[in-house]
């Protein structure tokens, strides 16, 4: 659980690069992951030297040599702040054998090439190193949870073009989707991994037996995840995330997802969970040829869709966060991908989201589309839902709002829908069958099919508004009147 005081000790520190120099909230992450690492790489050595010691025998392949004790966490965290910098910055010194070592043993390392060590100053360093080294961390969930704090702050950052899901959208999506053991769980746009975080924190908490069958630990640990990044930033804290969450091998991937390079992802997941970026085009000829098949076009928000209904295997699900636009765009494009969805797979559910779910960096609409892949059809009956709040104030300073909190009742209606649903058009959510979808050209938008009842309102004849307007004259008269005489008394009392 992360307490205040573990909020007030990741503030100094944030405030301490601030004040040092590192102002862009990307930048200091990522700075602050790389010293999460080495730290890391020091108790994994003392985990391996407790055991060794516990069973008298040597080391099983250790991290750190003899010769590269100054190197560690817990040697070097107490040093003067020069002696600390020089050690970090000469060749072969600690950021470089952190980039080594992640080269060919870790998830995070394979994508350490580009690391830059950006600590300007001797005093930073230093006053960091101590304010992590007086954080305890070793606990998963604490770890989780202080990396997710730090995540939060991107929110202050929409100038460096950074969407990051909230993580109470997360959530609400993963408990709707309820990924079991068996899945193969991906998301195409994967930026913090916050989606893959949240289904491996799911599987914790209601699987958890899954965890003590021979295999599942490894399974959960190397192959159940994957995702794909080009933003060589994002990809490094990405799997720093599922590090810290007990993921230690994802399956990551630095690549634009949308391109030639990821053709090879077909079929490969039973669950996609996404929030793609919904702004700007691509040049086509960079596009998967097999995307395009599916639908032509430069958006990357309809690429995406194509490229998830591409990597599910049959019987797959995704969950996908889109701009409203998607819903009821009118180009030759945007009803393709509709009508993809529609007649060829079985499109489940639309949530209507507010505008203000992504301030501060957007007040654009959006919402989420949750379908499973056939091949074949199967749409019957399409749940919508018109969420009007999230449990936060919908403006740039998003306090808490558990008043118009609409996220509980989205999760329980959706677990509950085979019973059934006696809601009309008028209510927050309904079924609106698949043959008025088609003959309204498969728009999506929940608009288009929500009723709204016009309460009659009743006004008094003029007749009576000019007797009530008499009434009220007369009565100011009076008033009047009777302070006149008040003010009269007291001017004689004067006298």
């Amino acid at each position: 659980m992360l307490t205040q005081e573990l909020r007030n000790d990741i503030d100094k520190i944030w405030n301490t690069f601030w004040t040092g120099g590192i102002s862009n909230p990307l930048s200091v992450i990522e700075q602050i992951t790389y010293l999460l690492f080495i730290k890391r790489l020091d108790e994994l050595q003392q985990l391996k030297e407790n055991k060794a010691s516990l069973l008298g025998k040597p080391i099983d392949k250790p991290i750190y040599q003899p010769a590269e004790k100054e190197l560690r966490w817990s040697s070097f965290k107490d040093l003067e702040p020069e002696q600390m910098r020089k050690l970090f910055t000469k060749d072969e010194g600690v950021f470089d054998f952190m980039k080594n070592y992640g080269a060919k043993d870790s998830a995070f390392g394979r994508f350490m090439k580009g690391a830059v060590f950006m600590v300007p100053t001797p005093r930073l360093l230093a006053n960091v190193v101590d304010m992590l080294s007086g954080i305890d961390m070793k606990d998963r969930d604490t770890k989780g949870d202080v990396y997710e704090y730090l995540l939060s702050k991107i929110a202050t950052a929409g100038q460096n073009g950074q969407f990051r899901t909230p993580r109470h959208i997360i959530k609400m999506m993963v408990d709707m989707m309820q990924p079991g053991p068996e899945d193969v769980i991906c998301d195409p746009s994967a930026g913090s991994c916050g989606f893959l975080v949240g289904c491996a924190e799911y599987l914790r908490e209601h699987h958890h037996k899954e965890f003590f069958k021979a295999g599942f630990e490894q399974y959960f640990s190397n192959d159940m995840f994957m995702g794909m990044e080009f933003d060589p930033t994002m990809i490094r804290i990405g799997a720093m995330n599922m590090i810290l969450h007990g993921i230690e091998e994802p399956v990551l991937k630095d690549v634009d997802a949308l391109s030639d390079a990821n053709s090879d992802f077909t079929e490969k997941a039973t669950l996609i969970m996404a929030n793609p970026p919904f702004t700007g085009s691509l040049d086509k000829d960079a596009v998967d040829k097999e995307i395009l098949r599916v639908v032509d076009s430069k958006k990357t928000e309809l690429l995406f869709l194509a490229l998830i209904l591409k990597g599910l295997k049959k019987g797959g699900r995704a969950a996908v966060i889109i701009p409203d636009g998607v819903l009821f765009g009118s180009s030759k494009a945007h009803k393709q991908i509709r009508e993809e969805l529609v007649d060829n797979h079985r499109l489940q559910a639309v949530i209507s989201m507010p505008g203000g779910v992504f301030k501060p960096y957007t007040g654009v609409s959006t919402g989420v589309l949750i379908f499973t892949k056939t091949g074949n059809g199967g749409t019957d009956n399409v749940w919508f839902y018109d969420m009007k709040g999230d449990g936060l104030t919908l403006d740039d300073k998003r306090q808490a709002d558990e008043k118009n909190n609409d996220i509980p009742d989205i999760v329980n209606q959706w677990n509950q829908l085979e019973n059934g649903s006696k809601n009309t058009r008028t209510d927050k959510s309904f079924f609106v069958p698949v043959a008025e979808i088609r003959a309204n050209n498969y728009e999506l938008s929940i608009n288009r099919y929500k009723e709204t009842v016009n309460k009659e309102k009743s006004y008094n004849t003029p007749a009576v508004i000019i007797a009530e307007i008499k009434q009220l004259d007369n009565d100011r008269g009076e008033a009047i009147k009777k302070l006149e005489k008040l003010l009269l008394v007291k001017e004689d009392k004067a006298v």
